[in-house]
């Protein structure tokens, strides 16, 4: 069901713009999809700043982890050593 035009205007959609919906103990809160994503990016900034963690350690380490798991497996990630 499309939400109606003028709870679009109010919060600044356009109609087809996602949203995230979340029924609360005081109703239902309906938030532009953009938002989600930048408070999901926030906390996972917070988290990396309590863990004194930059960006790309993050990522490297998840290169690492993938590398482990590729390794575990299928055997030797180098297709040299199959």
């Amino acid at each position: 069901m499309p939400l109606p035009a003028e709870v679009r205007r109010a919060l600044n959609l356009k109609k087809g713009d996602l949203v995230a919906v979340e029924i609360t103990e005081n109703g239902v809160l309906i938030t532009p999809q953009e938002t989600v994503v930048i408070r999901a990016l926030d906390g996972i900034g917070q988290i990396l700043r309590e863990q004194r963690l930059s960006l790309d350690e993050l990522m490297e380490s998840g290169r690492e982890i993938r590398g482990e798991l590729v390794t575990e497996q299928y055997g030797s990630p180098n297709p040299s050593n199959r």
